[in-house]
This record gives C-alpha cells, sequence and structure tokens, in this order.
C-alpha cells in the first residue's frame, strides 16, 4: 500500500470516557481540518471502543462520544483507519463500529506515521 504524504496524522489511544483525551484529538483534528490540512485519523488500542455503536453515556452525565466520530468525515477527514490487532485482541467486528474504516496492519501504520509531517497521539 502506497500511502500519500499527510499533515497530520491523529493516533487515538484512549477509552472514550473517563479522560478527555479522545475529545482533545478529536477537537485538534477538527480544527486541523479547518484550515484543509491532509490528515489522517487511526484508532488503535482501547481507542476502538470510541467506534462502537449504541453506546449511551447518559448515566455518566456526559456527551455519547459515538455520535462525535461522525463528524469527522463531515469535516474532510476520510483517512480514517482502525489497527487490526486492536481489534482481534478486544473481539470487536467491524460490524460493530459506527463507521466503516479502514483496517490496517502495524506495517502499514508504521508507513502512515512516516509519510506524515506531523503525529499526534492521545
Amino acid at each position: 500500500m502506497n500511502y500519500q504524504l499527510t499533515n497530520f496524522t491523529f493516533l487515538a489511544r484512549t477509552a472514550p470516557y473517563g479522560t478527555n483525551r479522545c475529545n482533545l484529538l478529536m477537537d485538534i483534528a477538527l480544527a486541523s481540518s479547518v484550515f484543509e490540512q491532509k490528515s489522517n485519523y487511526v484508532f488503535m488500542d482501547d481507542a476502538i471502543y470510541q467506534l462502537l455503536r449504541n453506546q449511551n453515556a447518559d448515566h455518566i452525565q456526559t456527551k455519547t462520544f459515538g455520535k462525535a466520530i461522525e463528524a469527522l468525515k463531515l469535516y474532510g477527514i476520510n483517512n480514517i483507519y482502525v489497527l487490526e490487532k486492536s481489534l482481534t485482541e478486544r473481539s470487536v467486528s467491524l460490524d460493530e463500529l459506527v463507521l466503516n474504516p479502514e483496517i490496517i496492519n502495524q506495517q502499514q501504520l508504521q508507513e502512515l506515521v512516516r509519510n506524515s509531517q506531523n503525529v499526534i497521539s492521545l
């Protein structure tokens, strides 16, 4: 696979609730898209839980994060990936996800990072 040079690659690593890291990374990504920066967004580790359908965060009195994920494509961030290893380790299948991200392996992730001018990992 041959990835194009991008301005940013965002590496989402944390679960959707408990910290504000996923919100912060999403805000940075959406802000960069306003300036028409070419970006990749990668879900890995516990961040794949951000993509699960039918989340309801009402009981913890916060916004449901899955709904915010859909904004990525609206803001022009179309290069959305999920690390295969993270899906496998957590027994999550693609049909459980809000979006239809491209599945990548560790080597492809390294190539994405190598072809990015800036990498932000939270």
